[in-house]
């Protein structure tokens, strides 16, 4: 039977025959819907060693430790190596006969009176082999079912998802994230971070696994760090003072690290920002990532190690429109500022209106949802593009009818002008660089910060290639 036929009780009766996968169930927060999966398909006594649930907070904590904090990854982690460990420990030979796992989750469902978000951290512990090291998958969920059954329904058949896909699926990473998204949909789950880890996984980049959550619509955002850790963009970010710029960054030029750091500068200075709390985001939407109709996982990688060699935080989403990309940002940062650093050019399309059609409250709606109390953009000059001229917020020609939208938004310091800014970088833009880096130029390495030409230069980035000395 077609794996996209198969039922959850096909998989999990599947998981069951098979004599070599032996493993323990701990979930905390839905009830044991995971293990309730493999008890009804028949023929789990050869898999399901025990299955827990640790309601009482002080059970959990003389279990795995105490804590602040039940539904967070930290808490996942503990409890995938305490039970793996402790199947082990009891069980030392079956381990040299079977393929051991521990399925673990602490989730957040619907409650009562339905004033939450149901969320929560899924995980796997699995050998792949016979006394091998383990491999690891942690997941963060959002769960959208309007009903605490229907929640728990629906984390009943991503756990039995992803133990098949592991087992069965991960050979490839299109069938894996395929496997773990099966029955599904996004109204129902949403999976805003995956990370995959192990022996039989060192050559997967994680950063590939976030691109496709978004680009197959499973998530509207994702976010890595420097290292290339794949993060929960709401952990990462929570309660934080977020500065945000968005671009194509194809490549990263002097220019666009002028802007943040002026940026930088300036948000540090207002009241309601801690500078210990501020955190400096730049993010690639979808469409910025198109090549040719497609988007290309060389290309994106090739802007995340570039963003990355400079120390920032990279975030990819699907919120093509400003005003959705801040209300997301809002709900995260939880009543601190959001900064929103722009160029001149840009502030035409957020003050265009047909660029709000969809909505029923039109430019004014978005406005509001965007550009609320706790949004302020940050505005970067460029050069005229008729005359060369200094082209700058105090000189913006926009329709007659939205200049009184902007004096209001000036007026409430809802958006204000960089005062300070490297006039001698204006005429810097991404296109001509990478025209230049493809034609060989060496003109663009005036161009960009000296990191950006060291990784360019190493990795052959944007179609650069060493030239060929003549003997």
């Amino acid at each position: 039977m077609s794996v996209s036929r198969l039922t959850t009780e096909d998989k999990a009766l599947k998981i069951n025959l098979t004599q070599d996968i032996y493993g323990c169930f701990a979930e905390i927060g839905a009830g044991q819907e995971v293990a309730a999966n493999f008890f009804k398909a028949g023929g789990s006594s050869g898999t399901i060693a025990y299955t827990q649930s640790a309601y009482d907070m002080k059970v959990s904590d003389s279990m795995y430790g105490e804590t602040v904090r039940y539904v967070c990854e930290e808490r996942l982690l503990t409890m995938l190596q305490t039970e793996f460990k402790h199947l082990q420990d009891i069980l030392p030979v079956k381990n040299r006969e079977a393929r051991f796992f521990a399925f673990c989750n602490t989730v957040e469902s619907l409650n009562y009176h339905k004033t939450n978000q149901g969320q929560g951290w899924v995980g796997l512990r699995f050998q792949l082999g016979l006394n091998k090291k383990p491999n690891d998958v942690i997941l963060h969920i959002k769960m959208h079912d309007n009903s605490h059954k229907a929640q728990q329904e629906a984390l009943g058949i991503l756990g039995v998802n992803l133990i098949y896909a592991c087992y069965f699926q991960s050979g490839n990473i299109n069938d894996f994230i395929d496997g773990i998204v099966h029955r599904l949909p996004p109204d129902r789950m949403e999976i805003d971070m995956l990370r995959i880890s192990g022996p039989d996984f060192e050559d997967m980049d994680n950063r590939i696994i976030a691109l496709n959550l978004v680009r197959r619509g499973i998530t509207n955002a994702t976010m890595f760090d420097l290292a290339k850790n794949v993060m929960q963009p709401s952990t990462a970010l929570y309660k934080k003072n977020i500065l945000l710029m968005r671009g194509r960054f194809r490549p990263v030029t002097k220019v666009h690290i002028d802007m943040i750091e002026r940026a930088r500068a300036a948000f540090a200075k207002e009241k309601r920002v801690k500078p210990e709390q501020l955190e400096v985001v730049f993010e690639l939407t979808l469409k910025d990532l198109t090549a040719d109709g497609k988007i290309s996982d060389k290309d994106f990688l090739d802007r995340a190690e570039l963003l990355g060699s400079l120390g920032y935080t990279v975030m990819v989403s699907n919120y093509l429109k400003h005003y959705k990309m801040l209300e997301y940002l809002s709900s995260i940062a939880r009543g601190n500022l959001v900064g929103v650093i722009m160029g001149i050019y840009n502030l035409h399309i957020i003050f265009d209106e047909k660029y709000y059609d969809n909505l029923p409250g039109g430019l004014l709606e978005a406005f509001g949802r965007g550009f609320g109390h706790n949004v302020k953009l940050y505005i970067y000059p460029a050069l005229n593009v008729e005359d060369g001229s200094l082209y700058h917020l105090g000189n913006i020609k926009l329709p007659e009818n939205l200049m009184g939208l902007l004096n209001y938004m000036q007026a409430n310091d809802k958006i204000t002008a960089l005062q300070e800014y490297d006039p001698s970088l204006l005429h810097i833009l991404s296109d001509d660089v990478l025209s230049k880096i493809n034609a060989n130029a060496q003109s663009w390495e005036d161009d960009v910060p000296y990191e950006v030409v060291k990784a360019i230069k190493f990795f052959e980035l944007f179609g650069y290639q060493q030239k060929v000395e003549k003997h």
